[in-house]
């Protein structure tokens, strides 16, 4: 019975690794990577449980889950290293720098300014290793779409 519980759970992990790499990219990967020596159920749980069977749900496309999770992660703060990762991913399927920049602001809204700089902070991080700085400024004196 173990070898067939084994063979789900290594299934699952290498489903669970696909969309990872899909979404992540090497940042994610390098995550689990991590584990291996300290936590590498952890690093299971992440690729298996987390991206095989949460992200890779049908009923939000993968640009919403990383507003989702950017949100979340500015919220709960202290989670830089894990917005690195998560800013990265919402670039990778295909958020721009604008609309991240955009979720940020509005979570300081929520959150307090204190959670929405220190994210928004590493999001200029990513964005000027991948060479996408300066972010376009937008207008906010335009506001005629909310008052019509």
């Amino acid at each position: 019975m173990s070898n067939a519980n084994d063979t789900i759970k290594q299934e699952r992990f290498e489903y669970g690794m696909e969309v990872l790499s899909r979404i992540d990219g090497e940042a994610g990967e390098r995550v689990v990577d991590s584990l291996a020596d300290i936590s590498p159920e952890l690093g299971h749980q992440i690729a298996a449980w987390a991206f095989g069977d949460m992200y890779a749900r049908p009923e939000l496309a993968p640009r919403d889950r990383q507003l989702v999770t950017l949100g979340m992660l500015t919220a709960l703060g202290g989670c830089e290293p894990q917005l690195e990762v998560h800013i990265n991913a919402a670039l990778n399927v295909g958020l721009t720098p604008t609309e991240i920049t955009e979720a940020l602001l509005h979570a300081a809204v929520y959150c307090g300014i204190p959670k929405s700089l220190n994210a928004t902070f590493v999001a200029k991080k990513v964005f000027g290793e991948r060479g996408l700085l300066p972010v376009p400024a937008t207008d906010t004196l335009d506001r005629a779409v909310m008052t019509n």
